[in-house]
């Protein structure tokens, strides 16, 4: 199955890779990219809360902070780390819309 998905660094998850438009792929391949689709979406909640845990450690780590050189890294730390938390909403409620269009 990892001929439709492809590991996305950045966010720690395997993303859709398709290569041509949904209609070309036949039922049986539709399904299984939709089933694996599903498992993967399951976990990025969990992916997040990951990623909650980092920006709060590194919050923390500002709190105390007295270089501003280090505060301004760890502000842009935070910020990647949030812009990878949207990203990671943006994926999860993708799902919503697909399998709304297409039927089991």
């Amino acid at each position: 199955m990892n001929l439709f998905f492809v590991l996305d660094k950045r966010l720690g998850i395997q993303l859709p890779d398709l290569k041509k438009e949904w209609e070309e792929y036949t039922d049986e391949e539709q399904q299984s990219i939709l089933v694996t689709w599903e498992k993967i979406r399951g976990r990025i909640p969990d992916r997040i809360a990951e990623i909650e845990t980092k920006i709060n450690q590194k919050q923390s780590e500002l709190g105390e902070e007295n270089d501003f050189n280090r505060s301004c890294e760890l502000n842009s730390e935070i910020s990647e780390l949030a812009s990878m938390i949207n990203d990671l909403w943006l994926w999860y409620r993708l799902n919503q819309t697909v399998t709304d269009k297409v039927h089991f």
